[in-house]
């Protein structure tokens, strides 16, 4: 804005925006850039988190993947059916209880993993390059301290 529109008390409304509204502006910026990224492997959003959370933690119940996604039990089978569909995990039963049933990466799970990650990594970088270093580890710190 120029000094003369500013004197004239002319504001712009971009000035008006608040804190929160850029963060859900910058996350909403985020969500679409990682629809984009998981395209080319037809994987969605919820999908992505099953295999996270497997990749991270390993073979697991279906309950106790519903419990870490935070999800209802119903909406993981879901998403354990189409990642299962897509050769991406396995379902086997759990020998200490037959009654429940265990889901693991494949081979080719582990593999779309290592690829979002790399895709995911890349496009990270390119937002994140306009922040200087400082103001990159300023900004982790403070997502952190908003996470915990």
């Amino acid at each position: 804005m120029t000094e003369d529109r500013r004197a004239a008390g002319w504001r712009d409304p971009a000035d008006d925006e608040t804190l929160s509204e850029a963060f859900w502006s910058v996350a909403r910026q985020l969500r679409e850039t990682s629809k984009q990224a998981l395209a080319p492997w037809d994987v969605t959003p919820a999908q992505l988190r099953a295999l996270l959370t497997l990749g991270r933690h390993g073979t697991m119940r279906l309950s106790a993947l519903s419990d870490h996604l935070h999800i209802a039990p119903r909406s993981a089978t879901e998403v354990v059916d189409a990642l299962e569909s897509a050769g991406m995990v396995l379902r086997q039963p759990d020998p200490g209880d037959r009654r429940a049933t265990l889901v693991a990466l494949t081979e080719h799970g582990t593999s779309v993993l290592d690829a979002i990650r790399a895709a995911r990594g890349n496009e990270a970088e390119r937002v994140f390059a306009r922040l200087s270093q400082a103001d990159r580890a300023q900004l982790a710190r403070i997502l952190r301290k908003l996470r915990d």
